[in-house]
């Protein structure tokens, strides 16, 4: 099932390039273009080697709320040995172009394009380029809800062609999901999975529900419906879509229209600002484990 997945490059298109793109950020929904994500807008991490990134989304008044989602770029030999400094940040790896390698507490995995990992908050984890290519990868983070009476996860890593896809009932497997997670494991509380139509699919009724959600456009192109307007997306596409914004699809073809989707699920809606909110640090809820 691996596709060849849109990374980006960098660098900066032509003087004599029109102005005129298809970049929209309005209170309902953003999408950034494949063709804004240039030199220019790249950043750096604290004690990362030879790295830099792209900011897709982040917590945000009137954008995201629930996560930040970066596309990394890792050149050969660079990486880090302290990637995350909030110890109450799980995060989710996907790689799209590349090869690298990663040590969760101590054990070292292989990660190719299609590899996904997920990191629980309080994890110790390394990653490192060692090939004499870019190593690119997505990394979602969010801060993890944690629960009174449920364990932390455990980290993951897998590969999607290791895993079966879903088929959406009804759609004869032209609709399907391929999930990392179960489900119903209620100790997670985002899921980041592959969501695939065949040409001529389609999400048949506007979805308004109260997950947020990132998509990024691994391959293809199609139409997407984001409240009120249709808009063309294609590969390397980013879709920020607020909570219960009204969302369909139409996959067009020639090919496979699949994307990178984050939500958050799993826990009950907060009654109080996020500050008040927040809950008990998620090192009170190892240590009480241990």
């Amino acid at each position: 099932m691996t596709g060849n997945y849109f990374a980006p490059s960098g660098g900066h298109p032509p003087q004599t390039q029109l102005l005129t793109d298809r970049a929209v950020f309005t209170e309902a929904y953003a999408v950034i273009p494949k063709g804004t994500m240039r030199d220019i807008v790249t950043s750096f991490l604290p004690f990362w080697d030879k790295t830099r990134l792209w900011v897709l989304s982040r917590p945000l008044t009137g954008f995201a709320e629930t996560f930040s989602q970066y596309i990394m770029e890792v050149a050969p030999g660079g990486g880090s040995d302290r990637p995350e400094t909030d110890p109450d940040a799980e995060g989710v790896l996907f790689v799209v172009e590349g090869e690298g390698t990663i040590t969760i507490e101590g054990s070292t995995h292989d990660l190719r394009p299609g590899s996904y990992a997920y990191i629980p908050p309080a994890t110790n984890w390394t990653l490192r380029n060692p090939s004499d290519a870019p190593f690119k990868f997505h990394w979602i983070r969010k801060a993890y809800e944690a629960v009174d009476g449920l364990a932390l996860p455990e980290a993951i890593v897998a590969h999607e062609d290791d895993i079966v896809p879903t088929p959406m009932p009804g759609t004869d497997g032209k609709w399907a999901t391929t999930r990392f997670v179960d489900p119903a494991d209620m100790r997670h509380d985002m899921h980041v999975t592959i969501v695939s139509f065949e040409p001529g699919a389609v999400i048949p009724f506007a979805e308004t529900h109260v997950m947020e959600h990132g998509l990024y456009v691994l391959e293809g192109k199609a139409v997407y419906r984001l409240n009120q307007d249709w808009v063309e997306v294609e590969a390397g596409d980013y879709m920020w879509l607020r909570a219960f914004c009204p969302q369909a699809c139409y996959a067009g073809g020639p090919g496979r229209f699949r994307y990178l989707l984050y939500k958050d699920v799993n826990r009950h809606m907060a009654l109080k600002p996020a500050s008040a909110a927040r809950s008990a640090p998620v090192a009170t809820f190892r240590n009480a484990a241990e």
